[in-house]
């Protein structure tokens, strides 16, 4: 599992894809390159509707959109509460009806070992990109500390030209809202103190007041939470 590939390359190819089959045929390319079982792209929007490319055994798609299982999911689930690549050996497993889903997943060819980068778009757009594969957890971390930086770039490439390509499922426009504005609403909206969304997005605390009160204006919000608020109706960001 894992080898040393041109990343450049494999963003070069993915700048030149222009359909799903094509960003599916890079995500072959880059399981192969990584020598893991499965890659995943998985956008779920407000109405429930999936989209995406998955490498998984097309009986575990079938059977996962017909399900519904988007819905009890861990691995969504629990990184939708998160900003920040998640190992799924720290998700929570332990309820009947996700032990249940696992045994399923594992049933139908799924990996035992996952490693999940959330991704958020515009207008609270959440998205997923997936590495799964079978190994021992020794060998997933030393798989994750080399590269989880090359998996998190790929990953917003990924959303990037999805979003590109696929303009009619493209979230309308935030209202001017730039991302970092969106991740700090998001985040405050979470009830996230300051400090805290400030160490999340690795900004200081007067960088996050700017992006606040950025927001506030475009909002034409009287304080914060009627910030929160204003964006939450809007659909600006989900929570």
């Amino acid at each position: 599992m894992g080898t040393q590939f041109d990343l450049s390359q494999v963003l070069e190819d993915l700048e030149n894809t222009s359909t799903l089959d094509e960003l599916g045929a890079v995500a072959v390319r880059i399981r192969d390159k990584l020598k893991v079982d499965h890659i995943v792209y998985h956008w779920v929007d407000g109405a429930g509707d999936q989209y995406g490319y998955t490498t998984y055994p097309d009986a575990w798609a079938d059977r996962y959109r017909e399900r519904n299982y988007h819905r009890i999911d861990p691995v969504i689930l629990g990184c939708f509460q998160r900003f920040h690549p998640v190992n799924w050996k720290f998700l929570n497993w332990s309820g009947k009806v996700a032990k249940a889903f696992l045994q399923d997943a594992l049933d139908h060819g799924v990996g035992n070992q996952g490693y999940s980068i959330p991704i958020r778009g515009p207008n609270g757009q959440f998205a997923l990109f997936t590495v799964n594969h079978s190994c021992s957890d020794e060998a997933w971390e030393a798989f994750i500390v080399t590269y989880s930086r090359e998996l998190i770039l790929l990953a917003h490439y990924f959303n990037r030209k999805a979003l590109d390509f696929e303009q009619d499922r493209r979230p309308e426009s935030a209202r001017g809202l730039s991302p970092r504005e969106i991740d700090a609403m998001t985040l405050l909206a979470l009830g996230y103190s300051r400090a805290q969304v400030a160490h999340s997005l690795s900004i200081s605390e007067h960088t996050l007041r700017v992006y606040i009160e950025s927001a506030r204006s475009k909002l034409g919000a009287l304080n914060t939470t009627h910030a929160i608020a204003t964006a939450l109706s809007r659909g600006l960001i989900v929570v």
